[in-house]
């Protein structure tokens, strides 16, 4: 894996990054009072699909599931939606020793919660993931959702947050709420929709994307969905790391 950004005087040999090369790259900006950081992980092919069949899986590489697996380290709450956990068999956060140190010295629990981001609260709730989570799952939705599928979910063991006054979940106010649960290191793994969502309520900080070298053709989905925005939100190349034609870049809100 080769660092391609900032770029250096001098061009530099492959090198195999290790899980603290790339938790020393990919590492939150140092927590500010009151306030969260959320950055989103997406892959994308060349020709802008965001799965293949339905899944990202198979527009991905060993080297995007370690960096996968690292952002997931660092972070405090992974933030997803529902049709995502159903089409990607979502699991539990696992703790892994290779974070086991840093996590202790930052104050996190062993490995991040999930936020699974739900209006109708429609969820298998005997899946692992609810049933069976070292931390507890937390599921967003908003107020109108339904009194008795509320109580199903924490029955089943989640965390029910209300974030929005409708039957949705209001983006601002979901980062708000899980910061004030003391969960300022955001991570959204998706899906589309959801990300749409974050980039279009302006509360997405970063975006680390990985550029995969494939073709699909089809009608995919984009890594962002839903209603185009007036003006285009401007973000600033922060780092590139390349791996056998796969590109790890991470961007900045400006």
């Amino acid at each position: 894996m080769r660092r391609l950004f900032p770029v250096p005087s001098e061009p530099m040999a492959d090198h195999e990054w290790s899980l603290d090369d790339l938790a020393d790259a990919y590492a939150y900006p140092e927590p500010v009072e009151g306030r969260s950081w959320l950055r989103a992980n997406m892959v994308s092919t060349l020709d802008g699909a965001a799965q293949h069949d339905g899944r990202s899986q198979a527009i991905s590489s060993d080297a995007d599931m370690r960096i996968f697996g690292t952002l997931r380290g660092l972070a405090d709450v992974v933030l997803v939606g529902a049709e995502t956990v159903r089409l990607e068999g979502y699991r539990p956060a696992r703790a892994r020793d290779a974070f086991a140190a840093r996590r202790v010295a930052a104050g996190q629990a062993p490995a991040p919660a999930i936020a699974v981001v739900s209006a109708s609260l429609n969820l298998d709730l005997s899946l692992p993931l609810f049933a069976s989570p070292l931390v507890p799952t937390l599921i967003l939705t908003g107020a109108a959702a339904s009194p008795n599928r509320i109580r199903d979910a924490e029955k089943a063991g989640g965390r029910v947050i209300v974030a929005g006054d409708g039957p949705g979940v209001d983006p601002g106010r979901a980062v708000t709420a899980l910061a004030e649960l003391g969960l300022v290191r955001q991570l959204t793994e998706g899906g589309p929709r959801l990300l749409g969502q974050f980039v279009a309520a302006g509360v997405l900080d970063e975006l680390c994307l990985t550029v995969s070298p494939l073709l699909t053709v089809g009608s995919a989905q984009r890594i962002a969905g839903g209603p185009g925005l007036p003006d285009p939100e401007r973000f600033a190349l922060a780092a590139v790391l390349e791996e056998a034609g796969f590109l790890f870049t991470q961007y900045r809100r400006i």
